[in-house]
Formats: C-alpha cells, sequence, structure tokens
C-alpha cells in the first residue's frame, strides 16, 4: 500500500472518530448548536442571522437552558470571526453544554472542515448534534448492482461499499418439466419457454425500477446464476440498454439465485473486480488466517503485545488495523512515587483507572502525563518501519473475526518471529492492556 493510500485511510478513520465523539454528546435540553456553513456563503450574513437568534433565545422560559444556549452562540459567534473566509468544502460548528451526569453539564466545541463539499447552509438547535451531512460523506465510492437469476427464481441487490444489500426477491412459477407426451410436447415446451420469456422480462422491469435510478451512482452490475440462463438473460438483451451497458463481464457461475447467492457472487467476482475493497480485505484477512494455522512458521502476529513487539523488530509487512477501534495509549504518572507506565484503553476506561491505585505503590495519585490515539499511532509507527496499514472495516464477516478475536490488530510479517517472542495463544482482550 502506498504512502499516500494511508494517509487516506488515516484520515478517513480520523474523520469517522470525530464524529463519533460529536454524536457522543448529549444536551439536558435544547442546548447543543449544530451550524453548517456552505462553501461561498458570506460570514457577515451568518453573523447577521447568529445575532438575530442570540436575540431570540432571551425567550427561553429556562433560566439554566436559556444561560447555556445564549453562551453556546456567544462561543459560536467568536469562532465565526476567526475565519476570515469560508474554506474550500465548508465548515461545520458544533457547540453546546453536554450533560455529564448529576444534573450538571460542561461546554464542548468542535470545528470540523468536512472531505467534501457541504451543499447545505443550516442551524439547529437540539438536544444532540446534527450529523446527517457529514455522515453522508463517510461512504464508499463504490456501488455496485447484483442480479443472480435462473429460471426458477431470481434476487437483485447491491454491493454498497463493503455491504451486500439485498432489494428484491421473486419467484418464476415457470415449470421446469412435464410429463406430456406426443402431440402435446411442442405445446407444453412453447408454453414452458413463453413463461420464461415473461419472467424475464419481469426481472428487467425489476432491475430498471431498482438500478436506472442510481445508473450514475452504479460502478457496473454483477450478473451470475447457475447454469446458462445467465447468458441467454443477458445475451438476448432483456435489460435496459443503459443497464446492459454496466454489465460485467465474463458473468458468474453461482450455485445460489437466494440472498447467500449475491454473497457468492460477489466472492465470485474476487478476481475480475480484484481493486474492490471487499474483496481484497476477504483475500488479505483469509491470508492471515492462514498464515496463523501455520504457527511456529507462520508469517502473522496478532493482538497488541506481538503486533507491537513485531512493529519494533521491523517484521511487519502488512498491518491490518480495525477501523472500530476506539482506543487510547495513555502515559500515566504517580505523584507519589513518581512512576511513570503506559497502557492502551478503550475511549470509557480512562477515568476508571485514573481512579484507581497506582500499580507499584498503591497510592490513589495518578496523573495523565502524555496520551495518543491508538491507531493513528499504529500508522506512524509502521510508517517508520516501512510496513504497509490497511484499515480492515467491521461491516464485513472478516473484519468482524479481526475485531473480535484478534483485539482490532494483527499483521503480516516479512519473516517468521522466533517462537515464545509472539504469543499464538492468547485469551480475548481485557479492556485494559499492558504495554
Amino acid at each position: 500500500m502506498t504512502t499516500a493510500t494511508a494517509e487516506l485511510q488515516l484520515a478517513r478513520y480520523s474523520f469517522q472518530r470525530k464524529l463519533d465523539e460529536i454524536a457522543a454528546c448529549r444536551g439536558r435540553a435544547t442546548e447543543l448548536i449544530s451550524l453548517y456553513v456552505s462553501p461561498g456563503k458570506q460570514l457577515s450574513d451568518v453573523m447577521a442571522y447568529l445575532r438575530n437568534e442570540y436575540a431570540q433565545s432571551s425567550n427561553i422560559k429556562s433560566r439554566t437552558t436559556r444561560k447555556n444556549v445564549m453562551w453556546a452562540i456567544e462561543s459560536l459567534m467568536g469562532r465565526v470571526r476567526s475565519f476570515k473566509e469560508v474554506p474550500a468544502h465548508g465548515v461545520a460548528f458544533f457547540v453546546g453544554s453536554k450533560a455529564i451526569g448529576a444534573d450538571k453539564s460542561e461546554p464542548v466545541t468542535f470545528i470540523v472542515e468536512p472531505p467534501e463539499p457541504l451543499n447545505t447552509y443550516l442551524y439547529r438547535c437540539d438536544s444532540s448534534f446534527f450529523l446527517d451531512p457529514l455522515l453522508a460523506m463517510v461512504h464508499e465510492p463504490e456501488v455496485w448492482g447484483l442480479i443472480v437469476v435462473d429460471r426458477a427464481e431470481v434476487t437483485l441487490g447491491l454491493l454498497r461499499g463493503k455491504r451486500v444489500e439485498p432489494l428484491r426477491n421473486k419467484q418464476s412459477l415457470v415449470p421446469s418439466k412435464h410429463g406430456r407426451g406426443g402431440q402435446s410436447q411442442h405445446r407444453f415446451e412453447r408454453l414452458i419457454e413463453h413463461a420464461a420469456h415473461e419472467f424475464f422480462v419481469r426481472v428487467a422491469e425489476m432491475a430498471t425500477e431498482l438500478f436506472l435510478p442510481r445508473k450514475d451512482e452504479l460502478k457496473g452490475i454483477l450478473l451470475g446464476g447457475p447454469g446458462a440462463t445467465k447468458e441467454f438473460f443477458f445475451k438476448e438483451g432483456f435489460l435496459q440498454y443503459e443497464l446492459q451497458q454496466k454489465v460485467v463481464t465474463p458473468l458468474f457461475d453461482t450455485g445460489y439465485t437466494d440472498e447467500y447467492g449475491l454473497r457468492e457472487l460477489v466472492e465470485k467476482a474476487t478476481q475480475t473486480l480484484h481493486g474492490l475493497e471487499l474483496t481484497e480485505e476477504k483475500r488479505i484477512v483469509q491470508r492471515l488466517l492462514a498464515e496463523i494455522r501455520k504457527a511456529e512458521t507462520g508469517l502473522a502476529a496478532y493482538g497488541e503485545r506481538d503486533v507491537a513487539h513485531a512493529l519494533e523488530l521491523g517484521a511487519v509487512e502488512t498491518l491490518l488495523i480495525s477501523d472500530g477501534l476506539r482506543r487510547r495509549r495513555i502515559t500515566f504518572k504517580c505523584t507519589s512515587c513518581q512512576t511513570e507506565f503506559t497502557r492502551s484503553l478503550e475511549d470509557d476506561a480512562v477515568d476508571g483507572v485514573l481512579a484507581g491505585p497506582c500499580p507499584h505503590c498503591g497510592a490513589p495519585s495518578l496523573t495523565e502525563s502524555a496520551s495518543e490515539d491508538y491507531v493513528e499511532g499504529l500508522f506512524r509507527r509502521a510508517a517508520e518501519s516501512g510496513a504497509g496499514t490497511r484499515l480492515v472495516s467491521t461491516e464485513s464477516e472478516e473484519g468482524e473475526m479481526l475485531a473480535k478475536a484478534f483485539q482490532g490488530v494483527a499483521a503480516l510479517l516479512r519473516y517468521p518471529v522466533a517462537s515464545g517472542v509472539v504469543a499464538r495463544a492468547r485469551s480475548s482482550s481485557p479492556k485494559v492492556v499492558g504495554s
């Protein structure tokens, strides 16, 4: 993987992590303000709108809510003033007072410059931040149409990023055999062929209904099924001509025409769609599993400690990281015995360690002296060692396995690591992992 690709993946991860952090904020009332400013919008118009909202907020009945909203708008105006002009893709502000329990709140401020241009100007005050315009930007660019068909059944769906989405299934009711002989034989054969033709026409109509409105979004259409039916359906031109042109050839053999057939179709298309992220992730995780099965001679490491050691040795060829990891690597210091130690913690576990005793002297006097996002740290260490890096989505079966079975991190190695240095079997990951 190139450095540019790794940087793009890290930027995508950081953007999603920031949205997760913003989405976790909740107000006790309508005290959280979301402001989206589109490219080209005049900041003077934005300021005039905010001044009007500030005047209107004085009518809020609840004294606490009124105070928090007026503070948020004042803070927001200060943030807007810090910009000389709207950034090229626009900018989104999230300001307010989030609830922290015990009827208390604390101020929060987030400023996000999106990776794609905002096409909306919006102000909203609610009990949660409004993130829909930004969430729409967290997507995979490739969308494929899927069709698996034979004379008995058809299923249509979409491959959206890494997700297979079944859309429509229909049984044909076309008879497969008949017991008539003599003069009736040809008549029944004609009736069966007519019924099959009508079914294929209906399949094409469903494809038009489901895919044609998305034709500009679709990268292509994958067509598969058992036997020769799919070739007949394609060569006879049943599909609407714009959709016909999007069909990827050669067509793909599948054993099923139901929802499982859609997934089988994606698997069969691996070689043709080699660059497709889903199939590439499946391939690389399956390679990891194959190396793990080799035990001592396998070119694989998994789990935080083993992968960290392999990175130190420069043995990592490709680092695999689950994009579902939300963890920080934090250095704690005991103000009593001056001991420092580092742990990787889930986002919601930091306060628990700070409230606990020092593991060396037992004194309840821990402070946080340094902190780094765990995934960003892995990207940095991989780049320093010359290793490639790949974020693996939790939306695929293989990605879910990486997240749950391997603590969200694994590596393919350049050479085997000596037995005993990298443990090959370990229990499930606890929330706090020692360095």
